[in-house]
C-alpha cells in the first residue's frame, strides 16, 4: 500500500479514488488551470487517481510568474512527481499538455519511474516545427481571435469582460508562446506506448502531425482520431475515460 503524498502547489488531486489504484497525471492545455481536468478526473474515479497539474500563472497560482520554456516547466512537474515516482505512470496532456507531458515523462524514464503510457491529444509531434510564421500575440484582439479559431461552437464561450481578461490572458500568451517555440530533436523518444489522439477537423493540428508521434517512442504507437475540432474531447469524456482507464489497468499489472 502506497502512503499518498501531500498536496504541493503542482499536483491537485480533485477525487478520491481507491488506496491501491493506478494514477494518470493530467496535463492542462495552454492558458488553462487544473479545474480543465475536473470533469475527467471526476470520470477517472474510482478506478484511476487522477493527478492534475496546476501550472503558475493562474487560478490559485495568478500570483506567481508563468513558465514560458516547456522544459523548465517539464522540470519542475518531474521534481513533484518525485513522491509517485515508486508507482507505474500514465501521462496524458492536451495541446500544450501533451508537449509538457512528454517532456517529463523523458524525465522521468531516465529517473527510473516506469511510464506506462502516454497520451498525446492535439498537438503536433515534438520534432515537428510550427508551419509558417508563429502568429502574432501582440495585442490582445490579436489572441482572442485565436482562442476562438481553436475553440469552435464546442468550447465555453469566452466572456466578454475586461477584468476576466485583464486576468486570464496573460497565461494564455506565455503559453502560446511557449507552444510555438517549442521543439524537439528527432531522435528523442520514449520507451513507453504512446498514443496520438486527434480532433478530425481542428483547425491548428494536422491528423498527420499528431500521427508523427510514432517518430518518438521505441514501443507501440496507436492513433486515435475523433469528429470535431481542437477541443474533440469536450464530447468524448467516456472514451477517453475508457482509454486511460485500460491503460492504467495495464501499469498496475
Amino acid at each position: 500500500m502506497t502512503e499518498r503524498p501531500r498536496r504541493t502547489a503542482w499536483i491537485r488531486r480533485f477525487h478520491t479514488a481507491a488506496q491501491d489504484a493506478p494514477h494518470v497525471v493530467l496535463f492542462p492545455h495552454g492558458g488553462a488551470g487544473a479545474t480543465s481536468f475536473h470533469p475527467l478526473s471526476r470520470a477517472l474515479k474510482p478506478q484511476v487517481q487522477a493527478l492534475v497539474v496546476q501550472y503558475p500563472g493562474r487560478q490559485d497560482r495568478i500570483a506567481e510568474p508563468c513558465v514560458a520554456d516547456v522544459g523548465e516547466l517539464a522540470d519542475r512537474v518531474a521534481e513533484e512527481l518525485e513522491p509517485w515516482s515508486g508507482l507505474p505512470l500514465v501521462l496524458f496532456g492536451h495541446s500544450l499538455g501533451s508537449a509538457v507531458a512528454f517532456e517529463t515523462a523523458v524525465r522521468l524514464e531516465r529517473r527510473g519511474t516506469t511510464v506506462r503510457a502516454l497520451f498525446a491529444s492535439a498537438r503536433r509531434a515534438p520534432s515537428l516545427a510550427l508551419e509558417g510564421a508563429p502568429p502574432s500575440l501582440d495585442t490582445d484582439a490579436e489572441l482572442l481571435g485565436i482562442l476562438k479559431q481553436l475553440g469552435g461552437d464546442s468550447a465555453t464561450p469566452i466572456p466578454d469582460d475586461p477584468a476576466f481578461l485583464e486576468l486570464v490572458l496573460p497565461a494564455v500568451r506565455n503559453d502560446f508562446h511557449a507552444s510555438n517555440h517549442y521543439r524537439a530533436p528527432a531522435g528523442l523518444r520514449l520507451t513507453c506506448p504512446v498514443t496520438g489522439l486527434a480532433g478530425e477537423e481542428d483547425p491548428a493540428v494536422a491528423v498527420s502531425e499528431v500521427e508523427a508521434w510514432a517518430g518518438h517512442t521505441t514501443g507501440p504507437f496507436r492513433l486515435l482520431t475523433f469528429p470535431g475540432g481542437h477541443f474533440y474531447l469536450d464530447d468524448r469524456l467516456e472514451r477517453i475515460r475508457e482509454e486511460i482507464t485500460l491503460a492504467a489497468g495495464r501499469a498496475a499489472c
